[in-house]
């Protein structure tokens, strides 16, 4: 289990976001209000899913010992408030020795990173007061 703690004191937008051993900051861009201290909550969605890519993909090139210097993950998150539907695009970049068919099963791979699952599922949110 995973618990994370967001707490918003007086400076308006400006979250403080805590795991058991680490905090970032999320906030919102000056154009809505905030004062841009830290990622806005939905690039933090977006950050997580690029995040994912790239470990998952690493763990896996380093366990079959294929030369994978460096990956790059862009994330594009747009959501159509007409069709209340939202959008991800991941864009990977794979730098090293790498034949076709090891790009292609990394590409595989990284559709099956653990929030790109979590993402593309059916997710259960109970929000209560405490």
């Amino acid at each position: 289990m995973i618990k994370i703690v967001a707490k918003i004191g007086e400076e308006l937008y400006k979250t403080e976001i805590e795991s058991a051993n680490n905090m970032i900051i999320s906030d919102e861009p000056e154009s809505n209000g905030g004062k841009d201290l830290g990622f806005a909550p939905k690039e933090l969605l977006a950050s997580s899913l690029a995040a994912c890519t790239c470990i998952t993909l690493r763990m896996y090139a380093n366990r079959k010992g294929w030369d994978l210097t460096d990956i790059k993950v862009e994330v594009t998150f747009d959501k159509d408030s007409t069709e209340n539907k939202s959008k991800m695009i991941c864009t990977i970049q794979l730098f090293g020795d790498l034949d076709n068919d090891q790009k292609t099963r990394l590409l595989s791979i990284a559709n099956k990173c653990p929030i790109h699952k979590i993402l593309t599922s059916a997710i259960e949110i109970t929000t209560e007061l405490n």
